[in-house]
């Protein structure tokens, strides 16, 4: 499985469990809408509220990666900027980790995530 997609089934699968009080609701509204975005914002929100280490998940690709639940070594890193195709120089981390962090937030919009322009880059 690649790094995206275990990103991306993370986070979108946080939004499927959603809490009883929700559920309760949810079952007496009519499921004929359309599915809604999945608020990546929030998910992410939560599940640094649930962890007990300060994360900067809007900025860093790395605490997204824990978040998920993922390794975020370099070499992981490097993994994931080749699998989104990144054409920099691999060996400049920060600007690596930059740009990944704004790619992984579009390509979570571009697969049905409601991710504010502000964290798109």
């Amino acid at each position: 499985m690649s790094f995206f997609t275990a990103i991306k089934d993370a986070i979108f699968g946080k939004a499927n469990e959603a809490p009883p009080a929700a559920e309760a609701i949810a079952a007496h509204v009519a499921t004929e809408a359309a599915p809604q975005p999945v608020d990546v914002e929030a998910i992410l929100t939560m599940a640094a509220s649930s962890v007990d280490y300060p994360t900067n998940w809007r900025e860093s690709i790395v605490d997204v990666m824990k978040l998920c639940g993922l390794d975020s070594s370099l070499a992981n890193r490097k993994e994931l900027a080749a699998e989104l195709g990144f054409t920099g120089d691999m060996n400049d981390s920060a600007s690596m980790n930059i740009w990944l962090h704004k790619q992984v937030m579009s390509q979570l919009a571009a697969n049905g995530g409601h991710v504010p322009a502000s964290l798109k880059g």
